[in-house]
């Protein structure tokens, strides 16, 4: 926005000196003395653009992906509004992602995308990969799902990605079989995520995902299988957990594209919005 000549200002409850809520029904007879039901209004009297972003809560796996806290949220603004990031999605990574496989992709081969759970010792939200998917489906890729037992997106989450590699002319597959997966890859995104099967429960989760602190991407997953497979992750990464020194000071990475097209895609997005509102 400032590169476009505007202003921006920013409100975060942690940062308020009143204290904001969200909940609905409440009487607020405690600390919070704001409601975001009165603040996004005025708010938006004072923007032309807002960006909401609201991170998952993991407890409710159907809460989280209904996305509903933001929805609520976005209903009581009248101005043009930009996700940065809710529950259940991150379209703002996903726009930068799709101008770096632009930049990087063979033209006029749709490409093969393996998008790969990563060990993180701690549950992070599902926004990151479902986007993902759903960016690369949307494009038309041969997407393949790759995960530990215990760690497969939920159902309605892979039917929908379904929908969208079908219209794109793309495909969908799952597995756990990390040697097929890589087989002809020419990009892997690696993501880490939440076990949608005991969603909310953090001790079953962290004692599922301490099985499988193997899986950091080093140079073994790409042997002879996929020797021009290019790396993508959505920043910040943990090396040497998520992905392995050698690959990220490598030839293979992608990453610093990808931050870097986050500036680019974001200003287009905002111009787009004010001249569409204009």
């Amino acid at each position: 926005m400032a590169r476009l000549g505007g202003g921006t200002f920013l409100i975060s409850p942690e940062r308020t000196r009143y204290g904001l809520t969200s909940a609905r029904g409440i009487v607020m007879d405690g600390t919070a003395a704001e409601h975001l039901a009165d603040v996004l209004p005025v708010l938006a009297t004072y923007a032309d653009v807002l960006g909401i972003r609201l991170f998952a809560e993991l407890r409710d796996l159907n809460k989280d992906l209904s996305d509903a806290a933001y929805f609520e949220m976005a209903s009581s603004v009248n101005k043009p509004l930009i996700n940065l990031e809710s529950a259940a999605r991150h379209p703002c990574q996903s726009l930068a992602d799709w101008k770096t496989l632009d930049e990087s992709a063979t033209p006029g081969n749709r490409g093969k995308l393996v998008l790969s759970w990563a060990f993180h010792p701690n549950p992070l939200p599902l926004s990151r990969p479902i986007s993902t998917l759903y960016m690369a489906a949307m494009r038309g890729m041969d997407v393949v799902v790759l995960r530990p037992e215990g760690f497969a997106l939920p159902p309605a989450v892979l039917s929908r990605a379904n929908q969208l590699a079908t219209a794109g002319g793309g495909s969908l597959h799952e597995t756990s079989d990390r040697r097929s997966a890589m087989e002809g890859a020419d990009f892997v995104y690696m993501q880490e995520w939440a076990s949608p099967e005991v969603y909310g429960d953090s001790v079953a989760d962290t004692n599922l995902r301490n099985r499988y602190e193997a899986w950091c991407l080093d140079e073994s997953w790409f042997a002879n299988a996929a020797p021009t497979c290019k790396v993508m992750h959505a920043m910040p990464v943990r090396r040497g957990v998520s992905i392995a020194d050698r690959v990220l000071d490598g030839p293979r990475n992608l990453l610093t594209k990808q931050a870097g097209n986050r500036m680019w895609t974001q200003m287009a997005l905002v111009y787009f919005m004010l001249r569409c509102a204009a």
